[in-house]
């Protein structure tokens, strides 16, 4: 990963930083506990990726939006997340099939204008990707929470331990459930 982002000399040394006591920084990407004190190592390539993700110089910029149309993007043609972060905000436009920037008083009104317009905030839907940080991932799940609505996915892989761990001590389980309106757990 470190080769691949291009990263090599400054993502090793973040790297050999991450989830240190002194002097070092929690992973961007990981909620895991810290219980685990005096290791040498506590990453995952996980953590690897996320920390080099945050180094990385690469941009996605509206020129790269405006040479492909959406149709190329979903089959394969090119991956705008290879290209590296946005430089600005984007939205579809359906008449080109292409991402066009917009300013961000333009972006938060769209969003606005469609979140007012849903009969009930549970119509929405809250996905982020795994390329966010906790921190950032936090805010969203307050915003979401805020509006009304639950409807977040269910994380409960080892990047979510200490969410796992929350859970169990306050419901008796680490992870979501779902059961049949007898009271039993559907069977596959």
């Amino acid at each position: 990963m470190l080769i691949k982002q291009h990263e090599l000399i400054d993502g090793a040394r973040v790297v050999f930083k991450m989830n240190h006591e002194d002097g070092g920084y929690d992973c961007p990407g990981c909620a895991w506990p810290d219980d685990r004190h005096g290791l040498t190592m506590d990453i995952c390539e996980n953590g690897i990726k996320h920390a080099t993700w945050e180094l990385t110089k690469k941009r996605a910029t509206p020129d790269f939006f405006a040479a492909h149309t959406v149709a190329e993007l979903s089959a394969g043609a090119t991956s705008p997340s290879r290209r590296g972060r946005l430089t600005e905000p984007m939205r579809y436009d359906a008449a080109s099939d292409k991402y066009v920037p917009v300013t961000w008083d333009d972006a938060f009104a769209l969003i606005g204008r469609h979140l007012r317009g849903l009969a009930s905030p549970n119509e929405a839907a809250f996905y982020t990707s795994g390329r966010l940080s906790n921190e950032a991932t936090f805010l969203y799940q307050l915003w979401a929470r805020e509006l009304g609505t639950n409807n977040l996915p269910d994380c409960s892989n080892m990047c979510h331990e200490a969410s796992g761990r929350a859970l169990q001590a306050a419901l008796g389980t680490g992870k979501g459930r779902a059961t049949s309106s007898t009271g039993r757990r559907p069977t596959a």
